[in-house]
């Protein structure tokens, strides 16, 4: 087995989201990841993956044959000018406009923007204000 590397964060190991129309979803998170500087991890018969996020057919193993509901994701963003570049990306790519770029009320520096996928989902990128991070990620080799 040749040696892998990943990023993580700080919650969430990964997540699933099972979709209608593959070519769509891989489409539209392509655009939205570009803007974020995630790369794509791979692609295969049935999904496709970027860092914590896999998304597959109804048709695959793990999905155990059926869609997933609606969920609520947030990506990460260096600066407001990714968050702003992020929501023209995503609308492009066929998201629909859940909230433009701006301050929120949740703390102060709050900067965000909204787009629901292909498949409903409500996809959000957030910048928290400036901030000194220890590490860009936690990165696990094996």
């Amino acid at each position: 087995m040749e040696t892998q590397e990943l990023h993580r964060g700080r919650l969430i190991d990964h997540i699933q989201l099972v979709v209608k129309d593959l070519p769509a979803s891989q489409a539209f998170y392509e655009a939205v990841f570009k803007v974020l500087k995630v790369p794509m991890g791979g692609a295969g018969e049935g999904y496709f993956w970027a860092d914590e996020l896999f998304v597959s057919t109804a048709g695959s193993g793990a999905a155990n044959g059926a869609l997933t509901g609606r969920h609520h994701l947030a990506f990460q963003a260096q600066d407001r000018a990714t968050v702003d570049a992020f929501h023209k990306a995503a609308l492009a790519a066929g998201g629909k406009d859940h909230g433009a770029p701006g301050e929120r009320k949740y703390h102060p520096g709050y900067y965000a923007a909204f787009v629901i996928d292909p498949d409903g989902n409500n996809i959000e990128a957030v910048f928290h204000g400036e901030a000194q991070r220890s590490a860009p990620s936690v990165k696990v080799t094996f």
